[in-house]
């Protein structure tokens, strides 16, 4: 998550989230970048 510098004020259907001041996404991104964290795993290469 962001750790440093300003937010801004995002407003959507749920309310309102900080989002940080240079993102180029809003609310909904960064709700869902809080409820589904980036877990660092790979995806098995046998997929691709």
């Amino acid at each position: 998550m962001y750790d440093g510098g300003e937010y801004r004020i995002e407003r959507d259907t749920l309310g309102e989230m900080r989002v940080p001041k240079d993102a180029y996404y809003g609310a909904q991104t960064a709700r869902a970048v809080e409820n589904f964290p980036i877990s660092g795993w790979r995806f098995p290469r046998a997929f691709i």
